[in-house]
C-alpha cells in the first residue's frame, strides 16, 4: 500500500467552534453524502472551575476532494452527559454510520476518577436530521467494563456486514505506575464484539485481536476497518505506555492489520506505513486514523503532533 498525503486539511484554530472550544480536532470520522463529506471530530473547551478540558463533538463539511471547507457546525451535535454519567466529562471519539433510515453515532464517553484520571465506555445515539444533531438512546452505555475487561472500554468502530453489527473497540488491561513519582498510565488493547441490533452486544471477552509490536505494554487505540479489493484492512494507532506525550520516539504511530474473515488478523505495519513529514504538522506523531471509501477511492484521515491540537490531515491510497 502506498499513501499519497494530502497534507493538513482542517485546523480548528482557524474557525469558530461551538461550546467555546478553541483547539483540537481529534479523531476525524467521515460520513459521505452525495456531494460532500461530513467529518465529525472531538474538540475541547476549558472548564474554568477545574482548569481541565471537556471534549465536545463538532463537524466540518468538505468537498469530496477534501480541499475546500464548506461549513463548520455552530451548534452542539450532542450534549455531554448528566451529572455522574459515563460521558459527563467528554465524548471522544464518535463513530457514525448509516443504518436503514437513521444515522447511528457510537460515542466514547469520558468520566473522571480519583485514583486514576479517567474511565470510558461506549454509548449510542441516533440522528433523524442527517447527522446535524444526535439524541441518546438512553443515559447509559451499550458497551462497558465487564468481568475480564475491567476498565477503559471505548473507541468503538462499527460496521454492518450482512445482518451483523461488528464493533472493534479498545479495552483496558489495567493501570500501572511506571515511576514512583509519576501518575498511573493506562494500557489498552483492541477487541471485537458483535450484535444483531447494534444495541445489545456480545464481546469476545478479553481477546486481544491485534498482536503487540513493541512489547506487552503497547497501547492500541482507534481501530478503523475498511474493505479494499475483497480483503478487510484495519488501521489503528499504537504507542508506548509511558513517556509518550513529549518523546517522539514513544508517541503514536499508525499500525495496520488485515483479515479475510473479520475474526483473525495478521499485523503488517510496514505494508501500509504512513510516515510523518519532517518539520510539518505530523512530524512527531501520527494518530487517530479513520479509513473510508468514497467514489471508488480509499482515504485515511488522521491527526498529527500533539494529539490533534492543530487539526487533522488526509491521505489517499494510490492504486
Amino acid at each position: 500500500m502506498r499513501w499519497k498525503k494530502l497534507g493538513k486539511i482542517f485546523d480548528p484554530t482557524q474557525h469558530q467552534l461551538p461550546n467555546d472550544c478553541v483547539a483540537f480536532a481529534q479523531s476525524p470520522q467521515a460520513l459521505v453524502f452525495d456531494d460532500f463529506i461530513r467529518i465529525y471530530f472531538s474538540t475541547r473547551a476549558l472548564e474554568q472551575k477545574t482548569g481541565k478540558y471537556l471534549s465536545h463533538i463538532a463537524f466540518v463539511d468538505m468537498d469530496k476532494e477534501l480541499k475546500t471547507t464548506l461549513r463548520v457546525s455552530q451548534q452542539t451535535v450532542i450534549p455531554l452527559g448528566d451529572l455522574g454519567s459515563f460521558d459527563e466529562h467528554g465524548i471522544f471519539p464518535m463513530n457514525v454510520l448509516r443504518h436503514e433510515d437513521r444515522i447511528y453515532g457510537y460515542t466514547c464517553g469520558w468520566s473522571r476518577r480519583v485514583s486514576v484520571s479517567v474511565e470510558t465506555a461506549v454509548g449510542l445515539a441516533t440522528s433523524d436530521d442527517d447527522g446535524l444533531t444526535f439524541q441518546r438512546m438512553g443515559p447509559g452505555p451499550v458497551l462497558s467494563a465487564s468481568l475480564h475487561e475491567p476498565c477503559l472500554v471505548g473507541d468503538g468502530f462499527v460496521k454492518v456486514i450482512g445482518n451483523t453489527f461488528h464493533m472493534w473497540y479498545i479495552f483496558g488491561t489495567g493501570w500501572t505506575q511506571f515511576a514512583a513519582d509519576a501518575a498511573p498510565d493506562r494500557i489498552y488493547k483492541i477487541g471485537h464484539a458483535t450484535s444483531a441490533d447494534g444495541i445489545h452486544w456480545q464481546k469476545e471477552e478479553a481477546r486481544q485481536i491485534i498482536a503487540d509490536q513493541i512489547g506487552e505494554h503497547e497501547c492500541q487505540a482507534l481501530p478503523t476497518v475498511v474493505e479494499i479489493d475483497g480483503r478487510y484492512h484495519m488501521f489503528f494507532c499504537y504507542r508506548h505506555a509511558y513517556d509518550f506525550r513529549t518523546n517522539p520516539e514513544r508517541g503514536y504511530r499508525i499500525g495496520h492489520a488485515w483479515s479475510d474473515d473479520l475474526l483473525n488478523w495478521t499485523r503488517d505495519d510496514q505494508q501500509a506505513r504512513l510516515e510523518g513529514t519532517p518539520g510539518e504538522w505530523d512530524a512527531d506523531m501520527q494518530c487517530y486514523p479513520h479509513a473510508f471509501n468514497c467514489d471508488g477511492r480509499t482515504y485515511l484521515l488522521y491527526n498529527g503532533s500533539e494529539f490533534g491540537r492543530y487539526g487533522f490531515g488526509a491521505a489517499v491510497l494510490e492504486t
